[in-house]
């Protein structure tokens, strides 16, 4: 066999849903290297904020994904101290060319960016001293040859559960989720229904089985890597009912060909229940993880959900949410961001809604294949409804996002509103970082931002 020389069919055919932000380029042709200029290039562009590099040898050059970003402020400080990062991963232009042979993602590293406004921002040039690539915060492993993320990464959620959302303390812990591919081959046809994989034969693809990692950090921009259950050092795999190295999930969860775009959300203290006691309680679900899958038996891309007592070992809770047959999901749902409902109070501050929250999602149309950003609601993070579109494409063959948005992203500001990042992309395949806000977190209008620094 060899490696995604992807024979007689277009890498359209390869999952819409999960796998997008990449050039899509006819089978056998390679996908050309793009370089962007910071500057706005028409009137369409003027929400996007964050663009591949101009550098052609940074990590970054080629596309970018997923941005996850952290608001902190001092509130006893009378000065403006606001600080924001940003984490995001991104495939640089060596790594996309090398041999043809992984998924078209965005995925390859991770990079750290950080801004006075959320708006303007400026890359960390410098990145992690043990990185394999400069301006890198995780890179790929290179100490493990059999772990499951030596040759693509792509950004899940970064937290720090011991503290509030937008107040960082002395002392604090970043917990990255992650997911990685790994040169493991598997069979292109796999992931296509019956019609499509005739059309690639017996053509193999790198780095398409994704399992989700763990990192740690004191510092946001140096990581360390924590082993997982999985002989791969994951700490959640596709569930293989044959695979004897899988972990329990039990014999009524389907089985899955891939398990990426982690979001995980901090189960907050019930009414009544200490915080000791929930610390320590083993059986209590503190940590919900919301992750993209596609299930092997329907070939339906979808939404997992898996619960943890301690942030590291998680356990399958089943399907959370799965596409709708005739609307705007109904070709596959993925990638996520869960936030819990709040509203700003006289005195400036937000205040939670009690058994509230939203989930923004992205949900591929079988009508145009485009990729929107839609939102479902919960009242105890498990069971979830549908409540339609939040964010459309961008209009016209000339927006930047106009073939389609998605990886939100939602921060609470101090005016009231909440700003969402995303990602989109454009005709010709090029994406960015752009925002949007939102006073209801149900009508959403793009914001007027500014580019960030190369």
């Amino acid at each position: 066999m060899i490696a995604m020389q992807w024979p007689g069919a277009s890498l359209s055919l390869l999952l819409p849903a999960c796998h997008g932000w990449s050039s899509l380029s006819f089978i056998g042709q390679k996908s050309r290297s793009i370089h962007i200029s910071t500057a706005l290039k028409s009137k369409n562009d003027y929400n996007v904020v964050f663009r591949p590099s101009v550098d052609p040898d940074s990590f970054d050059s080629f596309k970018i994904g997923t941005a996850r970003v952290h608001r902190y402020a001092d509130p006893n400080s009378m000065a403006d101290d606001t600080e924001y990062i940003m984490w995001y991963h991104a495939r640089d232009t060596v790594m996309n060319d090398s041999d043809n042979s992984l998924p078209p993602l965005s995925t390859g590293r991770i990079g750290r960016a950080t801004s006075r406004n959320g708006l303007i921002w400026e890359r960390d040039q410098t990145g992690s001293y043990d990185s394999d690539k400069e301006g890198v915060s995780l890179g790929l492993n290179t100490d493990s040859w059999w772990g499951f993320d030596t040759a693509h990464i792509g950004l899940g959620q970064v937290l720090m559960p011991m503290v509030s959302p937008s107040i960082r303390s002395e002392g604090g812990v970043y917990v990255m989720y992650y997911m990685g591919g790994s040169h493991e081959e598997t069979q292109i046809s796999e992931y296509l229904d019956a019609e499509k994989s005739a059309q690639v034969g017996d053509a193999t693809i790198k780095g398409m089985k994704l399992k989700i990692g763990a990192a740690i950090s004191q510092d946001g921009v140096t990581w360390g890597r924590i082993e997982g259950d999985d002989p791969s050092g994951a700490c959640l795999v596709p569930f293989d009912a044959n695979n004897n190295d899988s972990l329990d999930y039990g014999k009524d969860h389907p089985e899955e060909l891939y398990t990426g775009w982690p979001e995980v959300v901090v189960n907050p203290v019930a009414a009544g229940e200490s915080a000791s006691r929930a610390a320590t309680d083993n059986n209590r679900a503190n940590f919900f993880m919301y992750y993209s899958t596609m299930l092997k038996d329907s070939k339906e891309k979808a939404i997992g959900v898996a619960t943890s007592a301690n942030g590291f070992a998680f356990s399958k809770q089943g399907i959370a949410i799965t596409p709708t047959p005739g609307t705007l999901d109904g070709a596959g749902c993925a990638r996520c961001n869960v936030i819990r409902k709040a509203t700003l109070n006289e005195e400036g501050f937000w205040e939670d809604a009690e058994n509230s929250w939203v989930m923004f999602y992205e949900g591929v149309s079988p009508e145009d294949g485009k990729h929107r950003i839609l939102a479902a609601e919960s009242t105890d993070l498990k069971t979830w409804k549908k409540v339609g579109l939040v964010l459309d494409a961008g209009e016209g063959e000339q927006a930047w996002d106009c073939k389609g948005v998605g990886s939100p992203h939602v921060i609470r500001l101090d005016d009231g509103f909440y700003r969402m990042y995303y990602t989109g992309e454009g005709s010709n395949g090029e994406t960015a970082i752009g925002v949007a806000r939102s006073f209801d977190l149900k009508t959403w209008e793009r914001e007027q931002a500014a580019l960030s620094f190369s």
